[in-house]
This record gives C-alpha cells, sequence and structure tokens, in this order.
C-alpha cells in the first residue's frame, strides 16, 4: 500500500534529536517508529502500552503516607491478605528466602 498520507508531529528539538537517534540505533526513522505505534495500536485495539497517571503528577496530599495512591495501596493490602491468608490454611508454602524458593521450584521440575 501506498504511503500518501501526510501527518505532521510538532514537538521540541531536543526531543526530535534524541529519538531520531534513538531510532537510528534500531535502523529505523522516526516515520517508520510512527508507523509501527500505529499498526500495534490498530491490532490491540488501543495504546500499545498500559497508562496510568504517573506518581509525580498525583498531588502528594492525595497520597498514602507510604507513598501510594489510595486505590493501590488498597489493592497492595488485599493482596498482601490473600497471601497470608494462604500460608496461614496451608495452601501455600512459606519461604525465608527466593533461594529456597527456587530450590524447591527446581526439585520440582526434576520430578516431573
Amino acid at each position: 500500500m501506498a504511503k500518501t498520507a501526510v501527518i505532521n508531529i510538532r514537538t521540541d528539538a531536543e526531543t526530535k534529536q534524541a529519538i531520531e537517534s534513538l531510532y537510528s540505533a534500531f535502523g529505523i526513522s522516526v516515520s517508520d517508529a510512527v508507523n509501527i505505534f500505529f499498526r500495534k495500536s490498530i491490532m490491540q485495539n488501543g495504546l500499545p502500552f498500559d497508562m496510568q497517571v504517573p506518581r509525580y503528577n498525583v498531588g502528594r496530599s492525595q497520597l498514602t503516607e507510604n507513598g501510594y495512591t489510595p486505590k493501590f495501596e488498597t489493592e497492595l493490602l488485599l493482596a498482601a491478605e490473600e497471601c497470608y491468608a494462604a500460608v496461614a490454611n496451608g495452601t501455600t508454602k512459606p519461604y525465608e528466602n527466593a533461594e529456597d524458593l527456587f530450590a524447591d521450584l527446581d526439585a520440582e521440575e526434576d520430578d516431573e
């Protein structure tokens, strides 16, 4: 399909130079990168990455004392409660450290 449509994008000179340098390292142009972005967006029927409000854009007064958004902290606490409950009812095994966990996983693979 012939490329006949034109899209003009405005950005500052520093960003333009940085992005041209980045994409040239991949051997593609900015135009190629934009086309890849568009095609991936079409394939996923949306942005090809998750969008969240960055923490630094959230006012400090909107964060909990632990530095999280209230929603994220609630989700984190619920996940922790689920983990503690799974250990308490024996549906999962607690580990002292990651090495013990990986040793157990390796042993399970050897058994298969």
